[in-house]
């Protein structure tokens, strides 16, 4: 079951001016489900991407990666569920190429203007014959306020949609930022299996956008982690239409402050969906960790609680065993940590200092917090000034059933 996860009335979702969305039901992995989705573009739309460092990156990933490369204007987007498109080698790529050659002869556009999106069964031909055979009805179906609708379309093991959706007024201009997630497990950063789309009204110049999507992803989606498991088909995907009148070419243009932030507030939010929405979990879990001596050490630490399995099944017991903690820290790679100076809290319960149990801790304490459906685990390093913060989940009995039986 999901940890308070908010689904927004249809009325709080906006539609993003110069996007359109369709989704149809191809029958790609079961039938009776809408597993094809459409972002149908108006001219003049910016787009960037992240993509999973994977090596065994999905047919339509490198797909995507090589259309974005040329600098050209991508006119749509076309999204499956049901099946990965990995592992298929050349015969993939020739089905990535067909469903754009497909969508891109309906349109207009040439192929080179569509990106492809994959999610699901790894190892297994994609049926490109059914996804060609549904664009038509997508395509029929496209309109603005499509959102919940694709949030629905692109689920795989999620149990929820995940839609985010704000209007801010930055500049005199009223900004709208609409997007969807999908993820539940095999999740892990870089990129955190998981999809976001990402759109906005605002006007962003193609090269700031191709710096702000990696800044949003490491902001957002490289901060979760599920199970600590990388996918072959991790993609994020940000559209910029232009069409509410703001324009930024810049950082240092004016508006661009604040439209950053709100930017980072939407993915961050998409993402923290996809840990609520995990598989099996029952805690949702924020790993803070402080006084690091430079970024990369504090997520050391905070990914190695976050994928302890000791951890992560302590937390699912409400089982106040936060030696486990103390353990990974131990463990994380800092190879001159000096315990003595590490404090750990759960919420504001202070449970270990000095390299030892706080004198103060009562376990009844500790297992108060662990009760809770969110939880804060603070840990502070005493080394520097550097901070991180990475969201999680627990562990249960569940997550073992839906990957046991995911293919069945």
């Amino acid at each position: 079951m999901a940890v308070n996860l908010h689904i927004p009335a249809a009325a709080d979702i906006h539609a993003v001016a110069g996007v359109r969305i369709g989704v149809a039901e191809a029958g790609i992995r079961k039938a009776g489900r809408r597993d094809l989705v459409v972002f149908d573009l108006a001219g003049g739309t910016t787009v960037a991407g992240v993509f999973t460092l994977n090596r065994f990156r999905a047919a339509p990933v490198q797909l995507c990666e090589k259309h974005l490369a040329r600098g050209q204007a991508i006119r749509a987007l076309v999204i499956n569920t049901g099946n990965a498109n990995a592992g298929t080698g050349e015969p993939g790529l020739a089905a990535a190429q067909a469903t754009c050659d497909a969508l891109a002869a309906e349109l207009g556009a040439a192929p080179t203007e569509i990106l492809p999106f994959s999610t699901g069964v790894i190892l297994e031909p994609l049926p490109v014959d059914r996804l060609v055979a549904a664009l038509p009805r997508a395509l029929a179906d496209l309109r603005g306020d499509n959102w919940l609708n694709a949030a629905h379309g692109i689920m795989t093991t999620d149990t929820l949609p995940k839609v985010v959706s704000r209007r801010v007024a930055i500049g005199g201009h009223a900004i709208t930022i609409t997007g969807i997630s999908k993820g539940a497990g095999m999740i892990r950063p870089n990129m955190a299996t998981m999809l976001g789309f990402l759109a906005t009204d605002a006007g962003i110049a193609q090269p700031l956008l191709d710096t702000l999507v990696r800044e949003l992803a490491d902001h957002s989606f490289n901060r979760i982690t599920v199970d600590g498991d990388t996918s072959t088909n991790d993609s994020f995907i940000v559209m910029a239409s232009g069409q509410s009148g703001l324009s930024v070419q810049t950082a240092a243009d004016a508006g661009y402050a604040e439209l950053r932030a709100a930017l980072i507030e939407v993915s961050r939010e998409l993402a923290q969906k996809i840990v609520r929405d995990a598989e099996g979990a029952t805690k949702f879990m924020t790993l803070a960790v402080e006084g690091a001596v430079n970024t990369r050490e504090a997520l050391q630490v905070a990914y190695a609680v976050a994928h302890s399995p000791l951890v992560k099944t302590a937390f699912y017991a409400s089982d106040p065993n936060l030696g486990r903690i103390l353990a990974a820290i131990g463990y994380a790679g800092i190879a001159d940590l000096d315990v003595a100076g590490v404090d750990l809290w759960l919420d504001d319960v202070h449970v270990a200092t000095a390299g030892g149990r706080h004198p103060d801790y009562r376990e009844e304490d500790g297992q108060r917090v662990m009760r809770q459906a969110e939880i804060t685990v603070r840990i502070a390093l005493g080394r520097g000034s550097a901070a991180e913060t990475v969201y999680t989940c627990d562990f249960s009995h569940e997550y073992v059933s839906i990957n046991a039986d995911y293919r069945s």
